[in-house]
């Protein structure tokens, strides 16, 4: 089967070339308005979707199946590579994303572990490549969170209002904050390029919180 996703409208704007029609895609494009992903999610926590590969691909081509988007955003989340490196979590309803075992101090950043993609997040990348053998004319972006984004969900335990503990670490001891952020960004930068090799056409960095360092 002939794939031509590559030289669609969404992968033309990328790349700046003119387009005949503006390429739509939407953030969340998968997820509870639709009446087949509340029906797998009443079977599946978030994290045991993401965790199987086919029910993640289903829910990624639910929205492209039933609205035809531009393209599809790979159904995952970006505190993926928490776990690999040690630190746990889940998502609490009314509350969101909880970190077990916040990294605060020298002495957590120092028992962070390094990510081997393929072995601890094989299934995202397993995900991908089944995705590009259904999308033929759709393109697929895949995705992770930015370094400060995904850093402050480590340091203030979950979502934060003023990430005081996450600016705190910036300015107080800078030297725990950098070599925090060279681990976390080293397991980032694999994390992405991973996606690449397995197939993800265009990937995007999402940097929710960037906004906390404003003046």
């Amino acid at each position: 089967m002939t794939n031509t996703s590559d030289n669609s409208n969404f992968m033309k704007a990328c790349r700046l070339e003119p387009v005949d029609q503006t390429p739509v895609w939407f953030m969340r494009q998968a997820g509870r308005y639709m009446p087949e992903y509340r029906k797998i999610r009443e079977k599946y926590s978030l994290l045991e979707m993401v965790a199987q590969p086919e029910i993640a691909a289903e829910v990624t081509l639910q929205p492209i199946k039933a609205f035809g988007m531009d393209a599809a955003i790979l159904f995952a989340d970006i505190l993926l590579p928490l776990q690999p490196m040690g630190v746990n979590f889940e998502f609490v309803p009314g509350k969101g994303p909880i970190i077990e075992n916040p990294v605060r101090t020298a002495a957590d950043v120092a028992a962070l572990k390094p990510v081997e993609v393929e072995a601890s997040l094989g299934h995202v990348l397993e995900a991908i490549r089944i995705l590009r053998g259904e999308l033929t004319d759709v393109p697929l972006i895949g995705f992770c969170g930015a370094p400060f984004t995904v850093a402050s969900y480590m340091i203030e335990g979950g979502p934060s209002k003023d990430y005081k503990m996450a600016k705190s670490m910036m300015y107080n001891t800078p030297e725990v904050w950098h070599a925090f952020m060279e681990k976390l960004t080293a397991v980032l930068i694999d994390y992405l390029t991973a996606q690449i090799s397995a197939g993800a056409q265009v990937v995007q960095l999402f940097d929710s919180w960037v906004g906390a360092l404003n003046p």
